[in-house]
């Protein structure tokens, strides 16, 4: 562990120290992720013998392909979601940063290949800066992060609101690719979530800034004390997570065709990521958890989400029946805390 250890941390007291690694270790060794996908094969299993007294076929290249679908723009922010919920913060704002997103990088394309690396990169820089406020606004004002990300979504839904009154710009054709090319039954979109859950694993199991994350979420006075500069990890868990959120904007923006201004919050992808988060079992008092269990999470959401449609299931029966899984695996999670307690 000595080379997580930045220089700072070295003038810090032993014993406080030993305690900010021992976190990290004890919100790594947590964060098992073989209940969550336990949890998703039984609903898998239990989804295929519904839909076949219904009169339905589960195992369809049609069906295998939606769920996949489905599981990328909510796992790409759910990713993000997780880094700052296990510091002990979260963002509320990434629905609406979804939709400006789209929107900026649609018009800014305007249909023209020529256009799309300056879209991508200005896309990227909002992110960066929407993440920056952020954690500025939760670390140097004392804001709850609560408070202080759903003040950021406000701002960006008047910007919307004033700007925009409905779909607006176009992407070319090569970009929308990313959203409807597939190999076989892998969507290539599918590969962009690869790619966003391993670099969000690597960066939490292999780096400082991983190992800090867990400290802090773990506690952060401890984390103080032991030498830890838990503002610059609270501002950069932040940065990350609204990074996350502008790339699910720029894929659906390629999954549509254009920007939409109500694309983030018709996905609910505030609350859902939060909720495919805790459904991977990660402590929203943070320090415990990980990126692959929110993968396990998503992929539960999405499961529901595609039987439930089979089914031609009415939205009440769809957002009770979420709501209880929810309420359930949050016990299931505090109950096991309490045992090795």
């Amino acid at each position: 562990m000595t080379a997580l250890n930045s220089p700072e941390e070295h003038t810090a007291p032993r014993p406080e120290r030993r305690q900010s690694v021992a976190d990290w270790r004890v919100g790594v060794l947590a964060s098992s992720s073989f209940p969550v996908y336990a949890a998703l094969l039984g609903i898998v299993i239990i989804s295929w013998i519904v839909v076949t007294i219904d009169g339905g076929t589960y195992w369809t290249t049609a069906n295998i392909v939606n769920i996949l679908q489905r599981s990328v723009a909510l796992g790409i922010v759910a990713a993000g979601q997780t880094v700052v919920i296990l510091l002990g913060s979260l963002d509320l704002s990434v629905a609406w940063l979804i939709s400006l997103s789209s929107l900026v990088l649609a018009t800014t394309m305007d249909g023209q290949e020529a256009n799309v690396t300056q879209a991508v990169l200005l896309v990227l820089v909002i992110g960066l800066a929407v993440g920056l406020v952020n954690g500025l606004i939760i670390t140097k004002l004392r804001v709850n992060a609560f408070i202080a990300t759903l003040g950021t979504a406000l701002i960006i839904q008047g910007i919307i609101q004033n700007k925009y009154d409905g779909p607006a710009g176009s992407v070319p054709a090569s970009f929308r690719d990313i959203g409807y090319t597939r190999f076989g039954l892998i969507p290539m979109s599918f590969f962009l979530l690869i790619i966003v859950v391993a670099v969000i694993w690597f960066l939490l199991r292999n780096t400082r800034f991983g190992y800090r994350i867990y400290a802090v979420g773990g506690s952060e006075d401890v984390s103080k004390l032991s030498g830890l500069r838990t503002h610059r990890t609270i501002i950069a868990a932040h940065v990350v997570c609204s990074l996350t959120a502008v790339i699910t904007g720029m894929f659906l923006a390629a999954r549509l065709g254009a920007g939409t201004p109500t694309v983030g919050t018709d996905g609910g992808y505030d609350l859902e990521s939060i909720a495919a988060v805790v459904l991977g079992g990660t402590a929203l008092m943070g320090g415990r958890g990980s990126v692959l269990g929110t993968v396990g999470g998503v992929f539960i959401l999405a499961v529901l989400d595609n039987t439930f449609n089979q089914l031609e299931v009415n939205s009440f029966i769809k957002d009770v029946v979420r709501g209880v899984i929810l309420i359930a695996a949050v016990a299931v999670y505090a109950r096991r805390q309490e045992k090795k307690a």
